[in-house]
């Protein structure tokens, strides 16, 4: 029989692909939390009864946290600049990914998201734009925003608001790179502090890399980027790898990503760049490579594995799956449950800690990050980013 193809379809999908059915209506909905089964529900839920709240709120802000769902609510923002591995495809395209991620929030933190598409890609028009929401949130999670924009939107946005903000390109990423390495340097007889890394990559993800690994005691951090090694003498360099360059690359490398891999202990591809197998047997011995670009790793497994001890991607169909949603879901809990003003670095450092720690004694080379759907997971996490936003002075409870 001849498959007929639903007219309400625009031409070339398939109502019956699995994926366009699941994404049919969105993934999202909105819920009541509050009965509405009579006219005495509707007077405490609404008109009188909610006004004695607000009045309350308006005397005292803080009681928003208590009395309105932002002490658990996520604005997941972003101008759809760099989605996935499809790039800029706009902000419409974006919402099925934005939709996703604030599914992962409620699957994983318990908390709710709302996905916040912006028609602009100034950063002006994002920064006032995102501060004006702010109110209605406990939160703001920045979600594919290119780079260079992307850090300068995060800092203005911190320096103006007094809840978490959190890009997750840049640091969830990053949490989950220290968290995997840390276990993969163990498993080796090594610290951090023994390893050369080189990084393919010099976007949100990588440049978040080399700050965390830097901040955690790596041996050395080189930065390459389609140029090559990024260096202080290189000419051109925008003021975020003027920054990285001035923090990396003790040895003064030059030259290009395969030169700076020989000799090197670990690889992180964080970029759409290919890498040859020549370049990979030329590491050192007991080499790590995490080639993340998705859907297609900058060096494939099987090749990789001929070469190094531990490899791991981005995808879910090969082990030790560096996946950000082993992150942001615990950092934002932990934020929240503390009401922190904002997330910094000791506590990113310590949900890596606790990440990588789940794993513990079961640590193999397959297996030096938790699966994605390891329960044990975003407790661990939040509790460290709770208690590290306590020592660090910005938590309110």
């Amino acid at each position: 029989m001849t498959a007929t193809m639903d007219p309400g379809y625009p031409a070339g999908l398939d109502p019956a692909d699995p994926v366009f059915a699941l994404h049919e209506g969105g993934k999202l909905e909105m819920r009541s939390t509050a009965p509405l089964r009579d006219r005495a529900d509707l007077s405490l839920a609404y008109t009188p009864g909610v006004a004695a709240v607000c009045t309350a709120i308006a005397a005292d802000p803080d009681l928003a946290d208590r009395y309105t769902w932002t002490s658990r609510l996520v604005a997941v923002v972003t101008d759809g600049t760099a989605v996935l591995g499809l790039g800029d495809i706009g902000p419409r395209a974006s919402l099925p990914v934005m939709e996703g991620k604030a599914c992962l929030f409620k699957r994983f933190g318990g908390l709710d998201a709302v996905p916040i598409a912006l028609d602009t890609t100034e950063p002006d028009e994002i920064v006032e734009t995102v501060a004006r929401l702010a109110p209605s949130f406990g939160g703001i999670n920045l979600e594919d925003i290119s780079a260079p924009r992307c850090f300068e939107v995060e800092d203005r946005l911190r320096r103006r608001l007094s809840i978490p903000v959190f890009h997750d390109d840049q640091h969830g990423t990053a949490i989950v790179v220290l968290a995997a390495l840390r276990n993969a340097a163990r498993l080796t007889g090594r610290g951090l502090g023994d390893l050369r890394v080189v990084i393919s990559g010099s976007g949100a993800a990588g440049v978040a890399c080399a700050r965390i690994l830097l901040a955690a005691g790596s041996g050395d951090v080189v930065v390459a980027d389609s140029r090559g090694v990024v260096h202080a003498d290189r000419a051109g360099l925008t003021p975020v790898k003027e920054e990285i360059a001035a923090s990396t690359n003790r040895l003064g490398l030059r030259g290009t990503l395969a030169e700076a891999l020989a000799g090197a202990d670990v690889f992180l591809g964080v970029s759409a760049g290919r890498l040859g197998e020549e370049a990979v047997a030329a590491m050192a011995p007991d080499a790590i490579i995490f080639a993340l670009a998705n859907p297609d790793p900058e060096i494939h497994p099987e090749v990789a594995l001929r070469h190094a001890r531990i490899v791991a991607t981005g995808r879910s169909d090969f082990p030790n799956q560096i996946n950000n949603v082993l992150a942001f879901p615990g950092v934002f809990r932990g934020a929240f449950d503390v009401r922190a003003t904002a997330i910094t670095e000791g506590m990113k450092l310590a949900a890596a800690d606790a990440l990588a720690a789940v794993v513990a004694d079961d640590l193999r080379e397959d297996y030096v990050v938790p699966s994605v759907f390891d329960e044990r997971v975003a407790p661990a996490v939040a509790a460290a980013v709770a208690a590290a936003a306590r020592t660090e002075g910005v938590a309110r409870n």
